[in-house]
């Protein structure tokens, strides 16, 4: 097997920092999934376990900013879309229309980097990546920006 890593080093680290973001959104139509776990599921939280039954478990139900599609390209989940400054040091975030937590509330730019900083403290590559990272600052309700502290 064969790894560009050169091409996908950037798309591999935006990913790192969103895919993280654990918020359940309204799905589109009710469908019924069945999922036989190796292992029985002892934490739900994925941020808190590194067992992959949580894990797999986690992107059954949880949105994520953004995932991979069947060839590893980045595509927008959560988010409509992103834009990264000319100097490759800020990405900006927005949401798209009609994301909903269970109780109907939106879902916010702000739930998006508390997310993503509870990520950051529990987990060893979050702790990683928070020191590349310059801030988080929300623009508005559905916009929010990763500031890094290089390109």
């Amino acid at each position: 097997m064969r790894f560009e890593l050169p091409m996908r080093r950037a798309k591999a680290l935006l990913a790192s920092l969103c895919l993280p973001i654990l918020l359940l959104a309204a799905p589109a139509a009710a469908q019924t999934i069945i999922a036989v776990p190796q292992v029985g599921l002892r934490v739900l939280d994925p941020v808190l376990s590194t067992a992959d039954t949580a894990r797999n478990h986690g992107y059954l139900i949880y949105d994520t900013l953004l995932a991979m599609d069947a060839n590893f390209d980045i595509k927008p989940q959560m988010v409509q879309g992103w834009e990264v400054s000319a100097d490759g040091r800020t990405y900006t975030f927005t949401l798209r229309d009609g994301l909903r937590w269970h109780d109907g509330a939106p879902v916010t730019s702000e739930d998006c980097t508390t997310s993503i900083k509870r990520w950051m403290a529990q987990d060893k590559l979050g702790q990683i990546l928070m020191t590349m990272v310059d801030s988080l600052p929300i623009v508005d309700q559905k916009t929010f920006r990763i500031v890094l502290k290089e390109p």
